[in-house]
């Protein structure tokens, strides 16, 4: 089971919604299972350079099925996970990251969200997580 386009934006369409609640503009990248990119929506006015961060953040989220910033404090130096950041052509190991689940616990894909505060970064990413 993978992440739909209709799921996908419906996901897409929260997340932008609690970014403008929170006042601030999105990257915001959808993936699959396989973590292909399904969907994208850049906000007017975001960040070009978040751009690729939220893309890798939802591979990352995906690849590791847990949220981007549990990994960023397992690759902290002397964590188990440290310098993961360097494998699969660069992960992105703060958070923003978030799996997406169905309704039996299987992770179907992810999202991945950039453009401002990782607290709010992940506050819009769990928002599009909970769409669906």
């Amino acid at each position: 089971m993978s992440i739909t386009l209709k799921q996908a934006e419906e996901m897409i369409s929260a997340a932008k919604n609690k970014s403008v609640e929170l006042d601030t503009k999105m990257n915001i990248a959808i993936v699959d299972a396989g973590a292909n990119l399904v969907a994208f929506a850049r906000m007017d006015g975001a960040w070009l350079g978040s751009l690729d961060i939220s893309i890798k953040k939802a591979k990352t989220a995906r690849f590791f099925d847990m949220n981007t910033g549990v990994i960023g404090e397992l690759s902290q130096p002397g964590g188990s996970l440290y310098n993961i950041e360097h494998s699969n052509n660069g992960l992105i190991t703060f958070p923003g990251g978030v799996p997406v689940k169905d309704a039996n616990g299987n992770v179907i894909g992810a999202i991945g969200v950039s453009g401002s505060t990782v607290e709010n970064d992940h506050t819009v990413a769990e928002a599009g997580a909970l769409a669906i």
